[in-house]
């Protein structure tokens, strides 16, 4: 049996990743690190720059391999364990959607990405 939701899960997990990546270069990590707008620990460390350039792309790492746990659990059988590994990829989108929301105040727009990967997270489970 193929669980479509887990499958859709990874989907999203993988697109969010891309998108975090991609957008946080153009948006965030390239601007703080280009040379005229480097101030303090950025503009003195290219140690620095190069952790945060790195620690921010490594988020996308481990959702893309969250992404082909959630895929290889839809084409196997996920009872016992697998029920256990789900539910903490659920919760740990749940409190990443939270927290999201919450320090954003609404404004960041993967809060609902995150409790859309929650929710498909589980629904093998029921």
């Amino acid at each position: 049996m193929i669980y479509s939701s887990l499958v859709f899960a990874a989907i999203l997990t993988f697109a969010i990743g891309m998108v975090h990546s991609w957008l946080g270069e153009v948006r965030l990590i390239g601007p703080l690190t280009a040379p005229g707008s480097r101030e303090g620990m950025l503009a003195k460390s290219g140690f620095a720059r190069q952790v945060l350039r790195f620690a921010w792309h490594l988020t996308t790492v481990a959702w893309w391999g969250i992404a082909l746990i959630l895929i290889a659990l839809a084409f196997k059988p996920h009872e016992g364990f697998g029920d256990v590994i789900l539910l903490i990829i659920a919760a740990t989108f749940f409190v990443t959607g939270l927290v999201t929301l919450v320090t954003s105040r609404g404004r960041h727009l993967a809060w609902p990405v995150f409790f859309a990967i929650s929710i498909l997270s589980v629904l093998p489970l029921y």
